[in-house]
């Protein structure tokens, strides 16, 4: 294996202003390889990474410029419209392909640019590229997408299940404090800085003009139309954010896409991936780690950690950088690194550890990374775990007579997130794997220890103890025959790990894998509201985020049914009034049926046993 070696200096040429279509100017960066102190004169490709996040920082932060300009780069980093030393306004997300698309040809038309581009870029940054990349523009040559680049922002990541992400609230108020207006207006900063975000939650849906946002209009006006505007229109099919609408005209370039199973853009992996790998020569390619948003060399992802394998450096690369290298000298160079080679999809199946306590208190879960041809895995088989009275969980069909269970559902009392599939959240909304228990760590819990599983609106059903393993990787859904007082109402589900108790954990250790929601308005598809008849039985398909798990001996396979997961996501008044302007709320009785006609069930992508 061969790859670009690090033989140049590195000399930056900062605050070029690039002009869009429109007119308006964005800062760019720009560094370059030199010899004896001289920039190269030939020309050479070029990497580019468009940020919201301030384009020195991100250079510093990563390293990349150095790293990459000393292998014979040139690295543009692009503050985009709006953000920091960039002219125009910010709306996030909306301006990106038509700037994205323009910046590729301006880089085409440089002297040092030898007309081929590779894209990288982590979260925005990855927005940024799929954005561009929607428009299928010049010069683009390959692509490396890491935990973003939206297929559909309705249905993942700003909107789920029709329910709103809130943890788009917390980006949009935490980088609020650096938007223009503040930093030219010492006040304006003051009055955004003396905000109490915690405070404000409890004080949900927010009003315009009437929100931590107000001092800064133009964040507050993207937000609240995000947060108001809940069914799937014309706004939510907009290039930059509805990216699938566009896969037939999208840029056919060697791409990866990279993710977590702990990341809000789980789904965005791997619906790009199975989306563009059906349509384009590619390559395309996939991977998927345990992490948390962005953290490829953190083995641990909240309370639970999966060991030296799961990280990115000694596992896929020598590091981060090194993995993307070998992926832009194969397409960007034409060198023999292999990056071609490897299987388009490698996943790191989590489990298998020996569930004891490390030095840190965390849960040691383990796992090891698996390579497929494929997502899902061809060797996955849909296997049906019914839901029971009892709280059983089997592959057994429900009787013909089995009883239904109700609940009270009180939108003033939500069910407290405690881990999941989030970024951007603060310490207001913790992403990860936790046990599953209340805590003063996870906003809106009324007790330190007490689980999750005990509250009276989480119906709770698991299998017995396993006798042996089961290996599932691959897309999960619920099936469930529900039914409510309410014209509206909330349907979760999550999927759990349930760890047997230990010497070092003596109440077990309840792991979340992964979750999903349905706002029942939506249950017929996201176009049109139809609100529910109350008592009527409707049938509702809850899409969970994919993920990869070996359930080992001795453990348990546990679905949590409860209506409500704050505040990673609003909460339904159940009053089927407008989204995000509701002003009252009613309390729920949600009914979850599971006889033989109405047989409410989980999904699992389970693996074919391998010698």
């Amino acid at each position: 294996m061969h790859e670009s070696s690090p033989d140049y200096g590195v000399a930056a040429q900062t605050g070029v202003m690039v002009p869009m279509r429109d007119g308006v100017r964005l800062a760019t960066d720009i560094y370059f390889p030199t010899l004896a102190g001289k920039r190269l004169s030939e020309p050479i490709p070029t990497l580019l990474e468009r940020t919201p996040y301030d384009k020195t920082l991100a250079a510093a932060r990563l390293g990349a410029a150095q790293y990459f300009a000393s292998r014979r780069y040139a690295i543009v980093y692009q503050d985009v419209r709006g953000r920091f030393a960039s002219e125009g306004k910010f709306t996030k997300y909306l301006n990106e392909p038509e700037d994205g698309f323009d910046t590729l040809k301006w880089i085409g038309e440089q002297s040092w640019s030898n007309g081929k581009v590779g894209t990288f870029g982590i979260s925005y940054g990855a927005h940024t590229q799929a954005a561009l990349a929607a428009l299928a523009p010049p010069n683009l040559a390959c692509c490396f997408m890491d935990s973003g680049g939206f297929t559909n922002a309705f249905d993942n990541s700003c909107r789920l299940g029709g329910a709103f992400e809130l943890r788009q609230v917390v980006w949009a108020y935490t980088n609020a404090l650096s938007s223009p207006e503040a930093n030219a207006n010492p006040a304006i900063r003051a009055a955004l800085e003396a905000e109490n975000l915690r405070e404000w939650f409890r004080r949900m849906p927010w009003k315009r003009g009437i929100s931590p946002l107000r001092w800064v209009p133009e964040f507050e006006d993207y937000l609240f139309d995000m947060w108001t505007r809940s069914d799937f229109d014309d706004y939510w099919k907009q290039p930059g954010i509805c990216n699938e609408l566009l896969f037939d005209q999208y840029a056919d370039v060697p791409m990866i896409h990279m993710g977590s199973w702990y990341d809000p853009y789980t789904r965005t992996t791997t619906d790009n991936y199975t989306g563009l790998s059906a349509l384009k020569r590619g390559p395309v390619h996939m991977i998927l780690g345990p992490w948390t948003h962005g953290a490829h060399d953190t083995r641990f992802a909240g309370d639970v950690d999966f060991g030296s394998a799961s990280v990115v450096a000694d596992n896929l690369a020598d590091d981060y950088n090194h993995l993307r290298l070998l992926w832009f000298d194969r397409w960007l160079k034409d060198i023999d690194t292999g990056a071609d080679r490897n299987p388009p999809v490698r996943v790191f199946v989590m489990g298998g550890g020996d569930g004891r306590r490390d030095a840190d208190g965390r849960l040691r879960h383990g796992g090891r990374w698996q390579n497929f041809d494929d997502w899902p895995p061809p060797q996955m088989r849909d296997t049906r775990f019914y839901f029971h009275p009892n709280g059983v969980l089997d592959e057994h069909a429900p009787a013909p007579d089995d009883a239904p269970i109700s609940f009270d559902f009180d939108p003033k009392h939500p069910v407290p997130t405690v881990g999941g599939n989030i970024s951007s959240g603060g310490d207001l909304i913790i992403g990860g794997a936790f046990d599953q228990r209340e805590g003063s760590r996870f906003y809106g819990s009324d007790s330190e220890s007490t689980p999750l599983s005990s509250k009276h609106d989480v119906l709770v059903f698991q299998t017995d103890a396993l006798t042996s393993p089961v290996e599932i990787v691959g897309p999960v859904r619920v099936r469930l025959w529900a039914s409510s007082s309410a014209r509206d109402t909330d349907f979760t589900a999550k999927l759990v790990d349930v760890h047997p108790p230990s010497e070092d954990f003596p109440q077990g250790f309840d792991m979340n894998l992964t979750d999903g929601i349905l706002r029942a308005r939506y249950r017929n598809g996201f176009e049109r509201q139809e609100l529910m008849e109350p008592a009527s039985v409707y049938e509702f398909v809850i899409e969970l985020y994919p993920t990869a798990n070996l359930f080992g001996i001795g453990h348990r396979i546990r679905v949590d049914i409860s209506s409500s997961n704050f505040p990673r996501l609003d909460v339904n008044p159940n009053t089927g009034e407008p989204l995000g302007s509701n002003r009252r709320s009613l309390i729920a009785v949600n009914t979850v049926y599971m006889d033989e006609g109405r047989p409410s069930n989980i999904v699992l992508p389970v693996l074919e046993k391998r010698a």
